[in-house]
C-alpha cells in the first residue's frame, strides 16, 4: 500500500523531472553527491518517518508535555525519534563538511525533512529549530561558539531554540525589553521574559541552546539596538544557568512540542557577532524558519490529502445520480462529483505548495537571493492558508468521521492552524511583501520573478495549453500594473491597508506559474500520474486563478473600507 505520509512519486517528479537537482552536483559544494545519495536520504527519511515519527503523532497530541514546576516530561517516543534522527546524521545533512555535515543541497534536505514533518510535525519542530539555530551560529558565531554549541547540536547532544517574542511586544520586536548587562569577562547577564518559545525546556538533550534577542543598555532605540545572545540551559561547568520556564502554553495543535514562557534572571549570555546587529543575524534563522513553516504546512496538508483520498476510495456511500433502484450497490464516495472537487482542490493546493517550497529551497542552493527574497513571504504564508484549507477539505471528505479523534485529519487541521501565526503572521508577511520586497532595489526582485514567469509563458504558448499561458500572463501583467498604481497614488496608508489581499492574489498567481511549470514537464508523458498533474493544473487555472481578478480590482481602487473603520463602530 502507498504511504499516506507523503508521496515519493511526486517528490521524484519535482526533484528530478522538474528541478533537475542532479545538475547541482556540478557545483563544487555538491560535487561528492549523486542521484544515488539523494535517493538514499529520501529513503532513509521515509523509513524514519514511518517507524519513529508517525506512530506517536496521535499519542503526543493526546499526552501533552507536563511541567511539575521543576521538570518537563515528554512521552518517551519523542526521545526515541530524536535519537534515531540524530543517529542517522540528518541534523547535519545540509551543513558544511568541515562541521561534520553532508553538504546536501537544501532542496534535497527539505524534501527529506518533509517526510518527518508530515509524519509528526510536533516532534519535527525540535529538529527544525535546532537545525536553523546551528545554521545561524555556523554563519555568524565565533570559532569557539561553533565548537561549543554548533557541533554538539549537529551531533544531537544539544538542541536549539529561538527566543524573540515577549508578552507585551508580540511581533513588534522594536518593543522588547529584555536587557543584557555586560560583565568583565566579556559575557553578559540577561534579564527579562520571553513568550511562545518552542522547545525551550525538555529532557531530550544534554543542553538547550537558546538564541535570545536583547538590548544592551545605551544602544540605539528600536530594532537597531537589538543584539543576539547564546543563552544555554547549562553552563560549561554543568551548573544550571539563570534561564528557566514559569509554565507551558497549551495550544490547539502541535501539542507535542513544549511551548514556554521563558524567564531570564541574570542568565549568562554570549554575544553573537557584533552588538546591535541581532536582528540582521536573527533574520537568517527567521527566514529559514519561515520556509520551514511553509514546508511544514505543505506536509500537513499533503498527508491529510493522501488520507482523504484513501478514505474516499474505501468508503461506499450513495449511488450515481439517476440511479433510483435501492438494490443497486453503493459506490465509493470518490465517484461523487463533489468529492472529486474537494480532492482535486486539495491536490492542487498541496502539490502546488510542495513545488513552491522546493523551488525556494533550490534558490538557496543556487544563491538566487533576489528571487528568494520576494518568494519567502509567499512560501511561508500561501501554504499556511491554502494547505490548511486542504486539511479542512480532508475533514469534509471524511464526513462525520472527519471531526472525530479516531481519524487523523482533525488533528492535522489543528496542527496546521498554528502556521498562519508561526514565524511572523500572514499579516506580517503581507506587509513585508508589499511594503518591502516588491519595491526593494528599484523593484529588482519583482522584475526577476516576472522574467522567470515570462520564460514559462513563452514555452507554454507553443504547447497544447497555450490558453493557460495567456491567462497567467494576463494575471501577472495586471498584478504588476496594479502594484505600480498603488504606489503612484501616493497614499501608502491606503495601499498597505489591503496588503493581505495583495499577498493572497500574488501568491495565487505565483502558484499558477508553478502549476504551469509542472504542466510543461508532464507534457508528452502518459499514465495516471501525469494525467493527474494535468488535471490539477487545469483545476487551478479554472477555479483558483480567477479569484485574483476581483482582488486586483479592490487593490486598484485603493479601497479604504477597513482603514476607515472606527473602534466604536464594532
Amino acid at each position: 500500500m502507498k504511504s499516506t505520509i507523503m508521496s515519493r512519486r511526486d517528490l521524484d517528479f519535482l526533484l528530478y523531472e522538474w528541478l533537475h537537482v542532479e545538475e547541482l552536483t556540478a557545483l563544487d559544494r555538491f560535487a561528492e553527491h549523486s542521484r544515488e545519495t539523494f535517493d538514499g536520504v529520501l529513503e532513509l527519511s521515509e523509513q524514519l518517518a514511518t517507524r519513529y515519527f508517525a506512530p506517536h503523532n496521535k499519542l503526543s497530541d493526546a499526552n501533552e508535555p507536563s511541567f511539575d514546576g521543576q521538570t518537563v516530561t515528554l512521552i518517551p517516543e519523542v526521545k526515541a525519534a530524536w535519537d534515531a534522527f540524530a543517529a542517522a546524521d540528518l541534523l547535519a545533512m545540509g551543513m558544511d563538511a568541515e562541521l561534520g555535515g553532508a553538504q546536501l543541497p537544501a532542496v534535497v534536505a527539505q524534501a527529506a525533512f518533509a517526510w518527518i514533518a508530515a509524519a509528526n510535525v510536533s516532534t519535527s519542530g525540535y529538529l527544525m529549530l535546532t537545525i536553523a539555530n546551528a545554521n545561524l551560529l555556523a554563519r555568524f558565531g565565533s570559532a569557539e561558539q561553533i565548537e561549543n554549541f554548533v557541533k554538539p547540536m549537529l551531533a544531537g547532544r544539544f538542541s536549539g531554540t529561538m527566543a524573540l517574542s515577549e508578552t507585551q511586544a508580540g511581533s513588534s520586536l522594536a518593543d522588547i525589553t529584555t536587557r543584557a548587562e555586560p560583565v568583565d569577562d566579556g559575557s553578559y547577564r540577561l534579564y527579562g521574559s520571553k513568550m511562545w518559545i518552542s522547545g525551550a525546556e525538555h529532557e531530550l538533550t544534554d543542553n538547550i541552546v537558546n538564541l535570545v534577542l536583547a538590548k544592551i543598555p545605551g544602544g540605539p532605540t528600536g530594532t537597531k539596538g537589538i543584539s543576539l545572545f547564546i543563552v544555554p540551559k547549562y553552563l560549561a561547568d554543568g551548573a544550571r544557568n539563570g534561564v528557566a520556564i514559569s509554565g507551558l502554553n497549551h495550544k490547539m495543535g502541535q501539542r507535542g512540542i513544549t511551548n514556554t514562557v521563558l524567564n531570564l534572571d541574570g542568565a549568562v549570555g554570549y554575544l553573537v557577532g557584533e552588538p546591535h546587529r541581532g536582528i540582521v543575524y536573527m533574520f537568517h534563522m527567521m527566514n529559514e524558519a519561515r520556509l520551514g513553516v511553509g514546508m511544514g504546512a505543505v506536509a500537513l496538508g499533503y498527508t491529510g490529502y493522501l488520507k482523504s483520498v484513501q478514505y474516499a476510495r474505501e468508503r461506499p456511500q450513495g449511488r450515481p445520480l439517476g440511479v433510483k433502484d435501492p438494490t443497486t450497490p453503493q459506490v465509493p464516495i470518490i465517484e461523487h462529483p463533489d468529492v472529486k472537487r474537494m480532492l482535486l482542490a486539495q491536490k492542487a493546493y498541496v502539490e502546488g505548495g510542495l513545488a513552491l517550497g522546493l523551488y525556494c529551497a533550490k534558490l538557496v542552493d543556487t544563491g538566487d537571493t533576489a528571487l528568494l527574497d520576494i518568494l519567502t513571504p509567499v512560501a511561508k504564508s500561501w501554504p499556511s492558508q491554502w494547505c490548511l484549507e486542504a486539511n479542512s477539505l480532508a475533514i469534509q471528505v471524511h464526513g462525520g468521521y472527519g471531526y472525530t479523534r479516531e481519524y487523523d485529519v482533525e488533528q492535522h487541521y489543528r496542527d496546521n492552524r498554528l502556521n498562519p501565526i508561526h514565524e511572523g503572521t500572514n499579516g506580517i508577511q503581507s506587509l513585508d511583501l508589499l511594503g518591502r520586497k516588491v519595491t526593494q532595489n528599484g523593484g529588482a526582485s519583482l522584475m526577476a520573478l516576472g522574467e522567470r514567469i515570462a520564460v514559462t509563458v513563452k514555452k507554454a504558448r507553443d504547447g497544447a495549453e497555450a490558453g493557460l499561458a495567456d491567462q497567467l500572463d494576463a494575471a501577472w501583467q495586471r498584478l504588476v500594473a496594479v502594484t505600480a498604481g498603488m504606489f503612484a497614488a501616493g497614499d501608502v496608508e491606503a495601499a498597505m491597508a489591503n496588503s493581505a489581499v495583495y499577498l493572497e492574489a500574488f501568491g495565487h498567481i505565483v502558484v499558477a506559474w508553478i502549476w504551469l511549470e509542472q504542466l510543461l514537464v508532464a507534457d508528452g508523458h502518459d499514465g495516471d500520474f501525469y494525467d493527474g498533474k494535468r488535471q490539477a493544473a487545469r483545476y487551478f487555472f479554472r477555479y483558483e486563478l480567477p479569484r485574483t481578478a476581483p482582488q486586483l480590482d479592490l487593490l486598484e481602487s485603493l479601497d479604504r473600507t477597513t482603514l476607515d473603520m472606527r473602534d466604536s463602530w464594532f
